[in-house]
């Protein structure tokens, strides 16, 4: 590699680390508006939880096929890029093939796997375009779906065809490599003894008829293209759904460990409720807390966890596929409820990014993203929650935002309103006196 060309990839390097490291800390920043909340205790069930989730995707086996696929496509493409390694390391020092003389005959072995898994990439991402265009799974349509819409089905659509031509590339540079190590064309005869490669040798054909020259700039250009490509692809990763491949595995492990259906109290209302019942003393000493705002009405009132979840987002739709809500056909889908949230985020980062830090639109999560109608048709069945392949739980941000609206805005439907004040005064939903309760059961008996 010529010095021209060193200093090319050095840059390009440069600048893919400086807008990597920005966007990781504008994330961060997004992240951390949340309030705190632990999740730190138990870490042997979390790291088995991790393990189980997110790198052995145990939730995705619920169909078997697709399991296989995109198990295939993650771990494929991760595996794959691991020569990445190698590919920075020639282009900073200038080699070609730096670890071929040291490896021996593992590299063939190596490079032989990351073409296998290559390829296993290439048509799995290919099934998974005539799965959203062809098959038109219902859970992907716009048409069913308005969360859908340009930019997500776009997204989409760009992350497969991008890991097509990433795939073609590094087959296409094994190939157009092996014919110059078979001519022995300059620096490329030093390897001459590395055999053709299992996949890329069906495509040397190819290549034959090329000269030289040709040939070499046709190796220079593939090379180039695959690793800007995957230079530029871990920056998109951080504007893209696709963040869930990194954040899948801090994400599951700080998932929620308490039971499924066990609701948070705040502490503030649980102690007065329970100093009104007598079951618990007030401590004169104590100075009563103040309970602040009730439930959530913007990201900064939901916790740290529920922003890394709207991030870890994947999209794939499989929580609106399951809740009953949506499938009766009303309004809330627990997927948008992520993507409004995350959405919610991005544009607060770009009031950072123009307005400075003390940024403030006047926007709320609650109103000017989510609506009433789509909290309130939320029947806390949990089927959300199950399904996530990455542990998210929309539910969760669901039952502040209803938190707020009925508490602080008083605005519970009227059939509500008739069952909140039945247990007040009843102690159950029904309009009934305790005394009467039973009284069908004396009905019964006769």
């Amino acid at each position: 590699m010529s010095i021209l060309q060193q200093i090319l990839f050095l840059a390009a390097l440069a600048a893919a680390a400086w807008f990597l490291t920005r966007r990781i800390n504008l994330i961060r920043r997004a992240i951390q508006l949340g309030k705190a909340e632990d999740r730190t205790d138990r870490p042997g069930e979390r790291l088995n939880i991790m393990l189980r989730v997110a790198f052995g995707q145990k939730k995705m086996m619920t169909n078997v096929t697709v399991g296989l696929m995109h198990f295939v496509i993650y771990v494929g493409f991760i595996i794959v890029n691991i020569e990445v390694l190698e590919i920075i390391l020639d282009g900073i020092l200038g080699t070609h093939r730096l670890f071929a003389p040291y490896l021996g005959g593992v590299y063939p072995f190596l490079i032989n796997t990351f073409e296998i898994l290559a390829l296993g990439v290439w048509v799995v991402c290919v099934v998974f375009l005539i799965r959203r265009y062809g098959t038109k799974v219902a859970r992907f349509q716009p048409e069913r779906h308005r969360e859908m819409g340009r930019w997500p089905r776009t997204d989409a659509t760009l992350i497969l065809v991008f890991e097509i031509l990433l795939m073609t590339a590094f087959l296409c540079w094994n190939a157009s490599d092996t014919v110059l190590r078979q001519r022995a064309v300059g620096h490329y005869g030093e390897l001459s003894g590395l055999k053709p490669f299992v996949i890329s040798q069906f495509l040397t054909p190819l290549f034959t008829g090329w000269s030289d020259t040709a040939l070499v700039i046709g190796e220079r250009l593939t090379w180039w293209f695959h690793i800007l490509g995957i230079l530029f692809f871990a920056v998109y990763l951080t504007y893209s759904k696709h963040l869930h491949i990194v954040l899948a595995f801090p994400n599951t492990y700080f998932s929620n460990l308490a039971p499924k259906g066990e609701m948070k109290n705040m502490p503030e209302i649980t102690k007065e409720v329970q100093l009104m019942l007598g079951v618990a003393q007030a401590d004169p000493a104590e100075t009563p807390a103040e309970p602040g705002r009730f439930g959530a009405k913007d990201v900064r009132d939901l916790t740290w966890k529920n922003l890394m979840d709207a991030y870890s987002c994947t999209e794939c739709g499989r929580c609106t596929a399951a809740c009953p809500a949506n499938i009766t056909g009303k309004k809330l889908s627990p997927r948008k409820i992520m993507m409004d949230t995350r959405d919610r985020l991005e544009d607060i980062q770009r009031g950072w990014q123009t307005n400075g830090p003390d940024f403030d639109d006047g926007k709320t999560l609650l109103g000017d993203y989510i609506t009433a109608e789509e909290i309130n048709a939320c029947t806390t069945c949990q089927a959300c929650v199950q399904e996530c392949p990455v542990n998210i739980n929309p539910l969760e941000i669901i039952v502040q935002l209803r938190r707020y609206k009925i508490m602080e805005e008083a605005q519970a439907p009227a059939s509500w309103n008739a069952m909140f004040s039945n247990v007040e005064n009843n102690m159950a939903p029904w309009k009934f006196s305790p005394g009467d309760r039973f009284n069908w059961a004396e009905q019964v008996n006769q």
